[in-house]
């Protein structure tokens, strides 16, 4: 990491997207909710979620199917801003994040929210489950091109690190495949409960990355992600076996509300 704190010249920014799920539907135009879809199946990729007064509720459910049987037993819900594939046996779609994957459901072109600049705030609180994991990313949509495929991790917070006393965020940049970044993560122990709600956020634009909890800054990247982008927010449970206690279930985070905003015009 290049250090803390953010530059003199940060931009200007205005509203381009927001959601504080006060609505009695997830809204489909701006939210697909499944897990990568591409390379699964949709009774696989679909997320496990409630609305109600205190936002999105992520839920792991006690009869949800693993997300790829080849993965073990890890199951996510997740809800993300765009999606696109390339025809079903070929290697081409968003976050190819480990070798040999193959669509298996092929995927319309949907740029619900894909900046390539901007800023995006999300009120969250994490699970306190120790298998569980809340994250907020980020993620290169590669649709122009493969190498577009780098990742601003706003926050991953295991329910492990997580209490009164303390939480780790987990935070930074992955390369992934894009050869002009360098994979750059941190675990910083901040004051923080995160199973309470808490506000993560990220900068970016020519003069790097700037990653924020509750307004204050925690992270400042000289790395540049100047393509399109979508964001990310998933509960992802990792059991150690396929066994599972029903009374354990649901596994729970919520989403409070997703801010968006891009640079004003001039800036």
């Amino acid at each position: 990491m290049s250090g803390t704190g953010t530059t003199s010249s940060r931009p200007l920014f205005e509203p381009d997207f927001a959601d504080d799920f006060s609505a009695p539907t997830l809204d489909p135009g701006r939210w697909v909710a499944h897990y990568l879809p591409h390379w699964t199946t949709p009774e696989r990729s679909a997320a496990r979620f409630d609305l109600d007064a205190h936002g999105l509720r992520l839920r792991i459910d006690a009869d949800q199917p693993a997300w790829r049987p080849e993965n073990g037993p890890m199951r996510v819900s997740n809800i993300q801003t765009g999606t696109w594939s390339g025809p079903v046996g070929s290697g081409a779609g968003q976050h190819r994040q480990q070798p040999g994957l193959r669509v298996r459901t092929a995927q319309p072109t949907r740029h619900l929210w894909t900046p390539s600049h901007g800023r995006v705030e999300v009120t969250a609180r994490a699970s306190p489950d120790p298998a569980c994991m809340l994250g907020i990313w980020l993620v290169g949509f590669e649709e122009a091109s493969p190498e577009q495929a780098g990742e601003i991790c706003l926050a991953e917070l295991f329910g492990n690190a997580i209490g009164p006393a303390g939480s780790t965020v987990r935070l930074g940049i992955k390369a992934h495949h894009d050869p002009r970044l360098t994979t750059d993560m941190a675990d910083l122990t901040l004051p923080i409960d995160a199973t309470g709600e808490h506000t993560y956020a990220a900068e970016w634009d020519d003069g790097g990355v700037r990653i924020f909890v509750d307004g204050d800054p925690v992270g400042s990247f000289a790395q540049r992600l100047d393509y399109p982008l979508q964001l990310m927010i998933d509960l992802f449970e990792f059991p150690s076996s396929g066994e599972r206690n029903p009374a354990d279930y649901p596994k729970t985070a919520v989403i409070r509300s997703v801010r968006g905003f891009r640079v004003a015009p001039g800036r």
